[in-house]
């Protein structure tokens, strides 16, 4: 790592000192020094080209070295060619960390298809990889001239500068603050905007530093000497020399202060070409007298490598020069000793500065520069035959600078972009596999055949959705459809519909809407088209078929997004249908997606359990761990909404090890937020909270819409058990900008955490934002969650008398609907079973006179509460089960019919050792306020005869010491509805643990 600090110099001249950078050198330190002490800094160090950026990275890593600090290079290079990732790899392989095994791409899909969320997994493994170091011994990582960054690199900084604040890190990122353009500059706001972010911005030297350099250049023997006096002014017509301060004054009216400027003409005053009379006008100036005076091989050598880049092997430019290495070595010493090359180490160059390589190239005439193109391009792809992968982009930016000397060079031009761009995405870096797409598309535009120009732009398009950029995507496939229609080959077109997927925008999905209709019409048309038959008939009629497959279910897709469920419904069926037939595994995949989609709610279920089986058997056949992750997701949630919160549970491991296998943080929400929601029905509110949190920090960078509603969902679900958290309270005043087919779903449950919270005026407010009940707009996954949230905030109104009973009663009458059903909303949240919603709103209508009928009357509260509590039991919801049961005896003890009483009594104690297990505090002080108004030894013992007989007779086998399944077999049960018995016991008993039940039947006994 000591040679990653920095390059070495060599030459006749020595090295200079750090001149003038007293305040920045102070405030590095003082940074590191933090860093060391666990806060950790991002340094972005902005200035013009030739201020000074490295030099002082160099000296803060030589400062961390000596702190005993590790230190990472990363250096973007300015012409195109770099594999995406280039600084980091650079920085990762400086810390003995394979760059590969954190920048592998890739997809997990059972096509091998990219997703747009692939690379979030990338920057997560780069921030995970460096914060080990940094844990380890502190970290500095240097990331110089980030203006030349690719865009991937510059994402995964961002993703980096969030992490800082808290690690043993210091990131350096040097720029010229005049060239913030393209995509730093829309990532520049973001970084600085980071808590843990501070910009240096260097300046140039005054006239004093401009003395102390030259005076250091001159005479390095004595760097620490003080500066002369002035010297006076040369006299008009004087034959003295001027003195320093002259000549100080003098360079500093020429450079302006830029150091490398000041120092290039130091060089030039120590050799004695500087000529007062006759200054250069730029440093490119200085660079081109210097190289006039080398050697003609040094010059030739040079320029070579100029053309190869900025950073060079010195047996690379031999090859190329067709020259013996030995020989090249030596004119490489040469370029050292004039100040144009640093010496790195075994047979590694670079340029002094960026400047001096650009002055150099421009110092070749055009033939020559394509003649030494030409021969890097081929000396590239013969010395990397085996693997290109790193190479590619330099090829194909060679191959581009001979594109326009005739079409052969433009078709091999095209050739090697279109690889590069492939190799670009295969590695994430989709910004750039766009770019180079479009290189190759531009390259002799008129002599590309129509099949071809289609292929590109496909491939094209997709790139362009996988960087968010919806436009490009958009006109990619419409182009790409023309150059279909212009091959005369439907599948073509229909490669082109399938460019762009469904989004939440609607001018995206009436184009892909329309050009899945023209490609389904043109595949339709081909089958029926009598041509005569060949030996790969059979091969084409099923890739048609799975190509209409997918079009059906990219349709559905289309189809969903827009509400219409009935045509939902219909195409995805046909998708699966079509998808089954061909055997193709990709349309399969995609089909099933469209098909759960269309299977919303309980009448749904059965479906989407099967379609769950269907999916995880994909994944074993392909090894598709995405496959695997959906298939996981969906049986969660059906188990959850079927009321087997353990069979959930049990499924999270399968879950966690398809998710470890897609990486990145979109599968870890959907763990998350599958983790939260199993947790959540069985009453572990801290670690629902804790990982529905997780979730919504990993998730909220990439899709801030679902991962604030998936969040929302899950906290209005705890509120209602252990009250409204900092969190819930801020989501619910603060505006949630959902789909607009959340319209009606964002303010109801708004609505709901204020009433949970207490707030009846804000609960009425965002109620009335909802609209009337009949205007209400609810996607066909959210009717069932919906209406149960619209009853439980429309109730609470009511009891704070700003509602409306009859519009309750309605709401009421709607859900009735969906009697016997677990409420379960997206995925996100489980609300209990319906008849909990039932029975709260009936017991708000009963309150109001004591005795209404219908289903308003207190005979149905009671009746709902009671089926609500025994459900909630058996589906392992104890949270629901109290909070059905605390309903249940206010209802009992309002209708006060003959043994209501000891009913209440009894529903009340065990809502009270319930709610006091789990630790549910919006139920603790209410609890035990109606025991203490039951009375009459409600208070007492809240343990006793709260077991049912079976449960009594288990926890006596417990006591005897018998496991699960001995239990299962004295009692002729299976061995799952043991351990269910056994979890109620616990539950209804507050107890954690077996030996407490043991305690516990022991002391009842005597």
């Amino acid at each position: 790592m000591d040679e990653e600090a920095g390059p070495r110099r060599g030459g006749v001249l020595p090295a200079d000192g750090l001149v003038g950078r007293g305040r920045e050198v102070a405030a590095l330190r003082g940074w590191l020094d933090e860093a060391r002490g666990g806060a950790g800094r991002l340094v972005l160090c902005a200035g013009e080209p030739g201020i000074g950026k490295t030099r002082l990275a160099r000296e803060f890593a030589g400062m961390a070295l000596a702190d005993g600090c590790a230190v990472a290079w990363g250096r973007c290079v300015e012409a195109a060619g770099a594999p995406a990732f280039w600084p980091w790899r650079q920085a990762l392989r400086s810390l003995g960390v394979d760059p590969d095994s954190v920048l592998a791409g890739g997809s997990a899909g059972p096509g091998g298809e990219a997703a747009p969320e692939d690379r979030f997994r990338v920057f997560d493994g780069v921030a995970d990889a460096i914060g080990t170091v940094a844990a380890q011994r502190g970290l500095v990582v240097i990331l110089d001239d980030i203006h030349w960054a690719d865009e991937p690199s510059l994402l995964v900084l961002r993703h980096l500068a969030d992490q800082v604040a808290d690690a043993a890190l210091v990131v350096f990122a040097a720029f010229r603050d005049r060239e913030p353009s393209g995509v730093l500059a829309r990532v520049l706001p973001d970084l600085l905007r980071s808590p843990a972010a501070a910009r240096l911005d260097l300046r140039g030297f005054d006239l004093a530093e401009v003395r102390d350099q030259l005076r250091r250049m001159a005479d390095p023997q004595l760097p620490d000497a003080p500066a002369p006096a002035p010297s006076p002014p040369v006299e008009p017509g004087s034959d003295r020399p001027p003195g320093a301060d002259e000549t100080a004054r003098v360079v500093l009216g020429v450079t302006a202060g830029n150091p490398l400027f000041v120092r290039e003409i130091g060089r030039a005053v120590a050799d004695g070409t500087w000529r007062p009379d006759r200054p250069p006008r730029s440093v490119l100036d200085v660079v081109a007298a210097r190289l006039e005076r080398v050697g003609p091989g040094c010059r030739q050598l040079v320029q070579a490598a100029a053309i190869v880049g900025r950073r060079f092997g010195i047996g690379l430019v031999a090859a190329v020069l067709a020259e013996p290495v030995d020989e090249c070595l030596t004119l490489a010493d040469e370029g050292v000793g004039h100040g144009l090359l640093d010496r790195l180490g075994a047979g590694e160059f670079q340029f002094t500065h960026a400047l001096t390589r650009d002055a150099v190239e421009a110092s070749l005439a055009g033939a020559a520069t394509a003649a030494l193109h030409r021969a890097t391009a081929s000396v590239l792809a013969d010395r990397f035959a085996d693997d290109l992968s790193d190479h590619l982009s330099d090829i194909a930016r060679h191959w581009a600078q001979l594109a326009p000397y005739g079409p052969a060079e433009a078709a091999t031009a095209r050739a090697w972009s279109a690889r590069a761009a492939e190799e670009a995405v295969r590695r994430l870096a989709y910004a750039e596999g766009v770019r180079l797409y479009r290189a190759a598309l531009a390259f002799d535009r008129g002599a590309i055949a129509g099949a071809e120009r289609c292929r590109l732009l496909v491939v094209l398009g997709r790139a362009a959705y996988l960087a968010g950029d919806l436009a490009g995507c958009v006109d990619a496939a419409t182009l790409a459809a023309e150059a279909g229609r212009a091959a005369g080959s439907p599948e073509l077109v229909a490669e082109a519909a399938l460019v762009l997927e469904a989004a939440p925008a609607q001018g995206v999905n009436a184009v892909a809407d329309r050009l899945c209709e023209e490609a389904l019409a043109g595949l339709a048309a081909s089958v029926a088209s009598p041509v005569p038959r060949s030996a790969g008939d059979g091969e084409a009629a099923r890739r048609t078929s799975a190509l209409r497959a997918r079009l059906l279910a990219q349709r559905a897709h289309l189809a969903f997004y827009s509400g219409a469920q009935d045509r939902l419904d219909d195409l995805s069926a046909a998708a699966l249908a079509q998808a089954r037939a061909s055997g193709d595994d990709h349309a399969l995949g995609d089909a099933l997606r469209a098909r759960q989609e269309a299977c919303p709610g309980p009448a749904g279920r059965a479906e989407r359990l099967e379609i769950a089986s269907e999916m995880l058997a994909l994944a074993r056949r392909t090894g598709g761990a995405r496959s695997a992750m959906w298939g996981e997701l969906w049986r969660i949630e059906a188990l959850l909404e079927s009321g087997l919160a353990s069979a959930a549970a049990e499924e999270l491991t399968g879950l966690r090890a398809a998710v470890e296998r897609v990486g990145g943080p979109v599968s870890a929400w959907h763990l998350d937020r599958a983790t939260a929601c199993v947790a959540q029905t069985q009453g572990r509110y801290g670690e629902a909270q804790t990982a529905a949190r997780r979730g919504f920090d990993r998730m909220r960078a990439v899709e801030p819409a679902p991962a604030g509603g998936a969040y929302m969902a899950m906290l209005c679900a705890l509120a209602g058990h252990v009250g409204l958290s900092a969190d819930a309270e801020r989501f619910a005043r603060e505006p949630f900008d959902g789909p607009p087919r959340f319209r009606t779903m964002a303010p109801l449950t708004r609505a709901v955490l204020f009433v949970f919270a207490g707030f009846p005026e804000d609960a009425a407010a965002a109620y009335r934002l909802a609209g009337p009940p009949d205007s209400w707009s609810l996607p066909a996954f959210f009717v069932l969650p919906g209406h149960v949230s619209a009853v439980l905030a429309a109730a609470g109104l009511v009891t704070a008398g700003l509602g409306r009973p009859d519009e309750l009663a309605e709401l009421l009458r709607r859900l009735s609907a969906f009697r016997g059903e677990h409420v379960i909303g997206g995925g996100v949240a489980y609300l209990g079973p319906t008849e909990l919603a039932l029975g709260r709103g009936a017991l708000a209508l009963g309150l109001l006179d004591g005795a209404r009928a219908g289903e308003g009357s207190l005979d149905t509260a009671v009746d709902d509460l009671a089926v609500a509590a025994d459900r909630a039991d058996r589906a392992g919801a104890p949270g629901f089960a109290a909070e059905s049961r605390y309903h249940l005896a206010t209802a009992l003890l309002a209708r006060a019919a003959h043994g209501d009483r000891e009913r209440a009594v009894a529903a009340a104690r065990d809502a009270a050792r319930v709610a006091r297990a789990l630790g549910m505090t919006a139920y603790l002080d209410r609890t035990a306020a109606l025991v203490g108004e039951l009375g009459d030894g409600a208070a007492r013992d809240l343990r006793a005869g709260v077991l049912s007989p079976r449960e009594e007779e288990v926890a006596r086998l417990v006591a005897d010491g018998l496991t699960n399944r001995q239990i299962a077999a004295r009692l002729v049960i299976s061995e799952r509805t043991a351990q269910n018995h056994v979890q109620h016991i616990l539950t209804k008993l507050g107890f954690s643990a077996r030996s407490q039940i043991a305690t516990w039947v022991v002391r009842a006994a005597g």
